[in-house]
């Protein structure tokens, strides 16, 4: 299956005219509608794993064993994001960015709403965690192979000279997932009892996601393809296996993209997951408390990280995004301290306040690892490099806080561990080259690159 030549040549002949601008917004609005649609349903997992699947799926374990199972599960679908970058990366520098998110929209709407379908163990017995580890992998490699295709259908259509402003816009489907995933869970937490919301209430916001997904593939069918990969497909510059390609010549700034994002990535599932069981069973405050206080945070950052995002493309990704990882490390501190105040305001401000962080490198952070990868190769090299953190950094982040809260009885323990990864992060970014103001558009430099690594066989 290929890209229709007729098809490459409109999306080629587009560029400079009315009609590119008209396809830039439509990419835009594509790209973040897109994204959203998978964020709201991965994160109306995460949410439920915190708060429904221990008792649902694990009931005769123990709170603490079952918040560890619930929270494996979790993790399974991390695990499985690297392996749809490289599935649907391959499938993206081949056939085109457009077909690749059509297929990878449909595979995360299906299996969210069989999740909300799905019984719990006191009906159907073991099957139940089995089935939800089956549909648990099948959203992680949804996801997988969704976010570099957004990134580019986005930051290729879109001016090179804001190419961080460009690729930002994908990035706020996080943002607007959580709201409306995590907002879904707050509203019927709120008119239902617990035995309501528990028992059926929060399935509907599952269900409700073969809604969204009809929205969102009447939208993607509209669009062109990005014509930076419309004039590789027509001059025949298109790799045969593009992710083994990009492992096999690229695999440095995957590595680096990856450890890159260990300050982003574990801290914000720390946040977002992880502190839901933490204000509510270690420090007492209601459901209802903890799912507000995500919300307005996640409604900081629509504005924090375009406005990051706007500000690589003047100042640089790496400045932007090495300050923001060296926020992060000391913000885990004053987090974990505001949450332990016992003062219901103090920590519901740590909380608000702890995302612009992440979205200091959330912001750069898609043109920044994009930018890093040939266009015949970066639907799978930005993807694998991106999603790789999720394998090291994003599913074990709520598990190691769980163990680290567990064996040490204090928040100071989680918040030297993202210290920690910022760190690391930082001497990531900083061998990262900075393609800011690069023309990714003429991959020469790529080419000339990997002509002297040859000579020096390395």
């Amino acid at each position: 299956m290929t890209l229709d030549p007729d098809k490459a040549a409109a999306s080629i002949e587009a560029e400079d005219t009315l009609e590119q601008r008209s396809q830039v917004r439509k990419a835009a609005v594509a790209s973040t509608v897109g994204t959203t649609i998978e964020w709201y349903d991965f994160f109306l997992y995460n949410t439920a794993a915190a708060l429904i699947f221990p008792t649902l799926f694990f009931p005769s374990s123990s709170n603490y064993a079952g918040q560890l199972e619930s929270f494996a599960t979790y993790a399974v679908g991390f695990a499985a994001r690297p392996v749809g970058a490289f599935i649907f990366g391959h499938y993206g520098d081949r056939i085109g960015r457009k077909a690749t998110l059509i297929i990878t929209l449909l595979m995360m709407g299906l299996a969210t709403t069989a999740v909300g379908l799905l019984p719990g163990t006191d009906s159907i017995g073991i099957w139940a965690p089995i089935l939800l580890v089956v549909l648990r992998l099948l959203q992680g490699l949804a996801v997988g192979g969704e976010w570099s295709g957004s990134v580019l259908l986005s930051m290729e259509w879109g001016d090179q000279k804001r190419r961080g402003f460009m690729a930002s816009l994908p990035q706020l489907g996080v943002a607007f997932g959580l709201i409306l995933g995590t907002g879904f869970l707050y509203l019927l937490s709120a008119v239902m009892t617990d035995a309501q919301f528990t028992s059926f209430g929060w399935r509907i916001p599952f269900v409700f996601s073969l809604v969204m997904v009809a929205i969102g593939l009447y939208i993607r069918l509209r669009i062109l393809e990005t014509p930076m990969f419309a004039k590789r497909l027509k001059e025949n510059k298109i790799s045969k296996l593009p992710s083994m390609d990009a492992i096999k010549n690229h695999w440095k700034p995957i590595i680096l993209s990856a450890l890159a994002r260990l300050s982003e990535q574990a801290p914000f599932y720390v946040i977002t997951s992880f502190t839901l069981v933490f204000l509510t069973e270690e420090q007492g405050y209601s459901k209802t408390f903890a799912l507000a206080a995500i919300l307005s945070a996640a409604a900081l950052e629509l504005v924090a990280v375009p406005l990051f995002g706007h500000l690589s493309d003047t100042i640089g990704r790496k400045k932007i995004y090495m300050a923001g990882s060296a926020l992060m490390g000391i913000y885990g501190f004053v987090l974990f301290a505001a949450m332990d105040s016992g003062i219901a305001a103090i920590a519901f401000i740590g909380l608000f306040l702890a995302l612009i962080p992440h979205a200091m490198q959330y912001g750069p952070q898609a043109a920044m690892i994009a930018e890093s990868f040939p266009t015949n190769l970066r639907y799978a090299g930005a993807g694998m490099g991106y999603q790789l953190a999720s394998v090291i950094a994003g599913g074990p982040a709520p598990l190691v806080a769980t163990f680290l809260l567990k064996e040490t009885g204090s928040g100071w323990s989680i918040a030297a561990a993202i210290a920690g990864c910022a760190v690391v992060s930082l001497i990531a970014v900083a061998l990262l080259d900075d393609r800011s103001r690069s023309d990714i558009n003429d991959d020469a430099t790529f080419a000339k690159k990997q002509r002297t690594r040859e000579r020096v066989g390395v």
